[in-house]
């Protein structure tokens, strides 16, 4: 069995709780962690990033390769490889209310924004004066675009997107984002990768991970080779949406 969890300590614990359970009857169990986010590291919810939407990417090459009859070994392997193509990032108009909780997470006023926020209504790394939705997504793309990932102990990190390369491009909603709006923003998000020599290979546009009914978006970039962009492309089916 495999377990695909994003990384937030009470994520972890409750897949590590299941994990041993299951265990315990005999059946092998695997976990890949998803840590896609470069807004917040270390957080009070989290040891390391945290998994945000780009934990879509991971399920849906996963499910294909399993499809196609990976082992559990394999499985994880390409789960780890895809997690370290993907970054992401956040920001909210407005926090979301649990309905245990019963009042928001968190409240903004009309001219605030959260930035870097987690996928259960965490707090970002930032509040901050609402300003244009372009200069929003560059920001966001910024932030992404200049995250990278350490080589070795010894070496330079290197960043994860460069000039040439092909993305997958999500523009998500959290909830609350009317799909008009979301558009907009992947459209100019496209032009600005585009600007910058990353060839957009293919849009993703619509609430796939979400907080309940909070308002805002989240920006996920996945790198792409022939490999991963046939298992994103294969066939998959579930009760809301067909891929």
């Amino acid at each position: 069995m495999l377990h695909i969890v994003n990384n937030y300590t009470g994520d972890r614990a409750a897949f590590r709780d299941a994990a041993e359970e299951l265990e315990d009857e005999g059946i092998t169990v695997k976990t890949i962690f998803v840590d896609d986010d470069v807004a917040v590291k270390d957080s009070l919810y989290t040891v390391g990033r945290r998994g945000v939407a780009g934990n879509f990417f991971v399920i849906k090459a996963v499910g294909a390769a399993a499809e196609k009859g990976a082992s559990l070994d394999e499985l994880v392997a390409l789960g780890d490889r895809v997690n370290d193509v993907i970054r992401s990032m956040g920001m909210a108009l407005t926090g979301c209310t649990p309905p245990a909780k019963g009042e928001p997470i968190f409240t903004l006023a009309e001219d605030e924004v959260e930035m870097g926020v987690g996928i259960h209504g965490e707090p970002g790394r930032a509040r901050e004066k609402l300003t244009s939705a372009n200069e929003i997504v560059d920001r966001m793309l910024e932030a992404i675009l200049t995250d990278s990932k350490p080589i070795s102990e010894t070496e330079t990190a290197a960043p994860i997107f460069n000039n040439g390369d092909e993305v997958a491009l999500m523009i998500n909603g959290l909830g609350g984002t009317p799909i008009s709006e979301l558009y907009l923003l992947y459209g100019y998000a496209h032009e600005q990768l585009e600007a910058k020599g990353i060839k957009v290979w293919r849009s993703y546009v619509g609430e796939y991970c979400t907080s309940l009914e909070m308002a805002g978006m989240s920006i996920t970039l996945c790198k792409v080779d022939d490999e991963l962009k046939d298992l994103l492309l294969a066939p998959a089916e579930i009760p809301i949406r067909v891929f």
